[in-house]
């Protein structure tokens, strides 16, 4: 009697992984092209290896809910490059990432602008870990790590202090304003405007709201940009 053979070959599991690989590649090129972001061959190698840890990563260490790759392409992927075209705008040298978990936007955002350094922060010793690990395997120069709360950090300043799921507004900048340069920006990703949380921001903040297009997320997304005001500016306001 023949031995039966179960499971799929060896090489057809090989085709599917390839197959898979091209097809991302190819949405990832129409998702850059979609946000006009021009990209190196090495950057969108970058991006899908970047996928490709996290993904890997995600099934020990639990660093994000989603876990289709698929929906990481868009809720995930897609959500932090739609952050780049309003981001240099602002020209920012030095970026703190708050509460960045997965390395979520900072990691993409040190891939596509390799001039700027990028410091990624969360309270979490696993997930810094793998952002370590992922700076490392990237060969990215301008990333630095820093484990622990981020009330806890000591000195350095930056132009901008991003975060995407770490707080309301008023508490990110109670706990970042020291940390924030003078001339600088906070950049909170959020769905919906928060109106709530705009209206609970100390009166000597000002903030603009810039709505995110993202590809393929039928939800909206927007950016919630947030300055201390100048002395003038607040001397106009009280009249």
């Amino acid at each position: 009697m023949s031995a039966r053979h179960t499971g799929t070959p060896q090489h057809a599991r090989g085709n599917d992984t390839a197959e898979a690989a091209s097809t991302r590649s190819v949405q990832l090129l129409q998702l850059l092209d979609a946000l006009k972001l021009a990209s190196s061959e090495q950057q969108r190698g970058q991006l899908l290896a970047y996928l490709d840890l996290l993904e890997r990563w995600n099934r020990v260490y639990n660093l994000t809910a989603v876990r289709e790759p698929q929906q990481m392409l868009t809720l995930h992927l897609a959500d932090c490059l739609a952050l780049l075209p309003t981001l240099a705008e602002q020209s920012p040298r030095r970026l703190l990432d708050v509460g960045s978990g997965g390395g979520l936007p900072g990691l993409v955002l040190a891939i596509m602008r390799p001039d700027i350094q990028v410091t990624l922060n969360d309270a979490v010793q696993k997930k810094c870990a793998f952002m370590q690990q992922a700076a490392v395997e990237l060969r990215l120069q301008n990333v630095e790590v820093q484990h622990g709360r981020v009330e806890q950090l000591e000195g350095q300043t930056y132009d901008c202090i991003t975060s995407r799921a770490f707080s309301d507004l008023a508490t990110l900048v109670k706990l970042t304003e020291r940390l924030l340069a003078q001339e600088g920006r906070w950049a909170a990703m959020k769905g919906l405007p928060p109106r709530e949380e705009l209206a609970a921001l100390p009166a000597e903040i000002e903030t603009q709201v810039q709505t995110l297009d993202v590809p393929g997320l039928q939800a909206q997304r927007c950016v919630v940009w947030m300055l201390r005001r100048t002395i003038s500016t607040q001397d106009q306001g009280s009249r």
